[in-house]
């Protein structure tokens, strides 16, 4: 009893450090020169206009011109400087950052690896400290410092990535912005030298800024971003206002040609609307392994075979309640449209009769949920 006390009261003092814990926005791109510290800046200046104590915290310009100009008016926490291997070096100031409390401080680079000696190994570390602090943070990062995208950015680009972020990073996130930009853009802010000094520009374009690469590296980016959005709103709206994404339920029985007939349409549906599909099979105790005949038995396990390869999540469950069976399965994975094959007349018959098929009708005629019959 103790022990549940003790835990009551860390969830409690978890959720007052949370609610003190200050917002944390980041910018993510799909490479270097897409505008992320520009935006940073350009919101600090309209942050500052606005009255809003907003301070630099750590910038990187690459002296790029545009970049630069929007540093102007802005107030710099000037770097702490020390010695590594004999040469002076500058690192964000962690304390004076703290200390000086603004309410809003922009965080560049955040995937960036501290000088040996510093508090924390990493600026992520540096920021959620900050976090912690009460201090609102602004911060950005590239898509290849992902950790779980870790081994496919160095296969799409060749290139070790040494300094990476923990998805968790992200995941702590109140807003995380996309600066996307065509390939074709970004190759042309390159050759303008908006990124790399010109002696650079022809190294880059024969290795990271190629075409093929910055259109994977882009798809990373906007599936990552997406994912964010998809994360928020599962935690922070409401099941009965929020709108759902499609998923489809086929539901097959023993039948080979109807279930196959099932399985391919239900796919067609699936990447019609860019959506997730289920497949389920209800076991029945006639239906049960020691009883199947081996014909029946091979057209399923191929039928379940076929949708795993349309991209289908493959779902069998015991019961002699199939229409239950169902439902219960479509509230559980929030189904919004469940798939039947076109019954024969005599199963009509049979299951109109049946009391859990009459309720099952009764509880999608007051949800969202949809019932197609596949021919």
């Amino acid at each position: 009893m103790s022990e549940e006390k003790e835990q009551s009261v860390e969830h409690f003092l978890e959720l007052i450090k949370r609610s003190r814990r200050g917002k944390f926005k980041v910018y993510i791109g799909m490479s270097a020169g897409v505008g992320k510290t520009y935006r940073m800046l350009l919101e600090a200046q309209a942050l500052l206009r606005n009255g809003i104590d907003v301070k630099i915290g750590y910038i990187e310009t690459h002296n790029r011109k545009e970049t630069v100009t929007q540093l102007e008016g802005l107030p710099l926490i000037p770097r702490r400087k020390l010695f590594y291997k004999g040469k002076e070096l500058e690192e964000m100031d962690l304390k004076a950052i703290i200390s000086l409390r603004p309410e809003v401080v922009i965080v560049d680079e955040l995937a960036h690896t501290n000088i040996e000696g510093s508090k924390n190994e990493k600026r992520w570390q540096d920021v959620v400290e900050i976090l912690n602090a009460g201090i609102n943070v602004i911060s950005a990062v590239n898509i290849q410092h992902m950790e779980s995208l870790n081994e496919e950015v160095e296969r799409i680009t060749g290139a070790t990535i040494n300094e990476r972020i923990p998805d968790k990073v992200l995941q702590m996130a109140d807003e995380v912005v996309n600066i996307d930009l065509t390939a074709d853009e970004l190759i042309d802010r390159l050759k303008e030298g908006k990124i790399y000094d010109a002696t650079k520009v022809p190294l880059a374009l024969n290795n990271f800024f190629q075409s093929d690469r910055i259109l994977q590296l882009r798809e990373l980016a906007l599936r990552e971003v997406a994912h964010q959005v998809e994360r928020k709103i599962d935690t922070e709206i409401p099941k009965n206002i929020k709108l759902r994404p499609e998923l489809f339920l086929a539901c097959i029985s023993t039948n080979d040609e109807s279930a196959k007939v099932i399985i391919r349409k239900t796919a067609r549906l699936s990447s019609y609307y860019r959506s997730k599909w289920l497949l389920l099979y209800v076991q029945t105790a006639r239906e049960s392994s020691d009883k199947i005949n081996l014909a029946s038995q091979r057209h399923l396990i191929n039928n379940m075979k076929l949708a795993t390869q349309l991209g289908a999540e493959v779902l069998k469950i015991k019961s002699d309640n199939i229409a239950k069976t169902i439902w219960e399965t479509a509230e559980k994975h929030e189904v919004t449209t469940i798939c039947i094959g076109k019954p024969r007349f005599k199963f009509y018959q049979v299951i109109m009769k049946t009391a859990i098929f009459t309720q099952l009708l009764n509880k999608m005629s007051k949800t969202d949920i949809d019932l197609v019959i596949l021919s």
